[in-house]
């Protein structure tokens, strides 16, 4: 059914599958982010389990969150308090698990922020990496502003921030944004998951937490700026203008008011 969530886990020896959707676009809406993060806390607290695999059933990986239909971020909040579908994402880059991500299709926006969620990620020959909140007349949300640079390095960040240029497959692998390439993302994942968990289990979740270090905090932090942010510009009219042209699949036309 149409815009119905569901996560499911399954496993493969010490690899925890957690899969994930939401037909037809793998929308990121508070439920979903809610259950893959219940999700991850079973992986956690399950000692058998030393990898996750976090996976989407669909051609794309997750399109974002629906601004048209369902912003998860639209609704104000009283003075201090936090917004639940950022509270929700930020409890996700917290996972004691390591875990790698197939990504099959348009991982963009939000998406693009939950596959940056994973310590590693294989990408499938269609795939394509875009932040596309100034498309939108938008700012970066899921702590994107944050964590992108953490991993392709501030420029090449930058740049896709400022232009929400698509970032395909093989320019992905050449900036790490992917660490590999496969015609079948879910099966190179799962091997790498399996060689994760095939390490000294106590061993691998010390070095993670040390390489990993405040990364849950700075997303956690970020997120009530990136809040704050998207606010005030969701209340303009190049907000209205970039929804519209979204919807009707065309380049915004902004006047930057």
């Amino acid at each position: 059914m149409a815009n119905e969530t569901s996560v499911t886990t399954t496993y493969d020896g010490h690899v925890a599958i957690v899969r994930f959707t939401r037909p037809p676009y793998n929308f990121a809406d508070l439920a979903m982010i809610e259950a893959i993060g219940a999700a991850f806390d079973e992986a956690d607290a399950d000692r058998d389990v030393r990898a996750i695999l976090l996976a989407s059933e669909g051609r794309t990986f997750c399109a974002g969150a629906d601004l048209v239909n369902a912003n998860p971020v639209a609704k104000d909040l009283a003075p201090g308090a936090r917004n639940p579908f950022y509270v929700a994402a930020a409890k996700l880059f917290g996972v004691k698990t390591p875990v790698v991500a197939a990504v099959q299709g348009a991982a963009v926006g939000a998406g693009l922020g939950l596959s940056l969620v994973a310590d590693f990620r294989v990408a499938g020959p269609d795939a394509k990496f875009v932040a596309n909140f100034v498309a939108l007349g938008f700012h970066p949300g899921f702590g994107i502003s944050a964590v992108l640079e953490r991993v392709i390095g501030r420029q090449r960040a930058l740049l896709m921030a400022l232009t929400a240029r698509r970032i395909r497959a093989e320019q992905a692998f050449e900036w790490g944004l992917a660490d590999a390439l496969a015609d079948d993302p879910f099966e190179v994942a799962l091997a790498l998951a399996h060689e994760i968990a095939a390490g000294a289990p106590l061993a691998v979740a010390s070095t993670r937490a040390t390489m990993r270090g405040d990364l849950a905090a700075l997303v956690e932090a970020q997120t009530d700026h990136e809040l704050a942010e998207q606010a005030w510009l969701q209340k303009t009219a190049d907000f209205a203008e970039g929804v519209r042209a979204v919807a009707e699949r065309r380049v915004g036309s902004f006047r930057g008011e």
